[in-house]
């Protein structure tokens, strides 16, 4: 189980080397917000003597910017903040880009169906909007797909 600090991104990876990664979405503009997030990271890695690690958050293609992933490159060499392994350096734990990963989540969400600790959904936009829209008029003050609502929808 991998040690986790106050912030979610901010963990030790269960391999034998200490790793810090960082996971930006290439959405535009890396925030300040993100810039802090790598320069915590980027100070754990180095008081553990541990590697920082670069993924690019890009399972959203609906928001990607193009040229963002370079700017992320860009700022993060600016402000001199040392990646170890990620996309241009290469490493033990490629692919560093999300998208490029999905064979190995895949294999873990099938593992889970079959467990019975996951399902599918087949839900559609529209059908998700009417359910929150049913609990919104019913004063539900916090409308979620949870396990009550799930039993409402189109699931295995």
């Amino acid at each position: 189980m991998p040690f986790q600090t106050a912030y979610r991104s901010h963990y030790i990876c269960p391999w034998k080397e200490k790793s810090s990664p960082f996971a930006p979405s290439p959405c535009g503009a890396l925030h300040i917000g993100g810039v802090r997030t790598a320069l915590y990271n980027y100070l754990l890695a180095r008081k553990l003597e541990g590697k920082m690690l670069l993924r690019i958050e890009d399972t959203d293609q609906t928001r990607f910017v193009p040229g963002a992933e370079a700017y992320i490159f860009q700022s993060l060499d600016w402000l001199g903040i040392g990646i170890d392994e990620g996309i241009r350096e290469g490493g033990p734990h490629a692919p560093y880009r999300q998208s490029e990963r999905k064979a190995i989540y895949r294999k873990y969400a099938e593992k889970l169906v079959a467990a019975g600790h996951a399902y599918y959904a087949f839900d559609t936009k529209e059908e998700e909007a009417a359910m929150r829209d049913r609990l919104l008029a019913a004063n539900v003050s916090n409308p979620q797909y949870n396990a009550v609502t799930r039993m409402q929808m189109r699931n295995s």
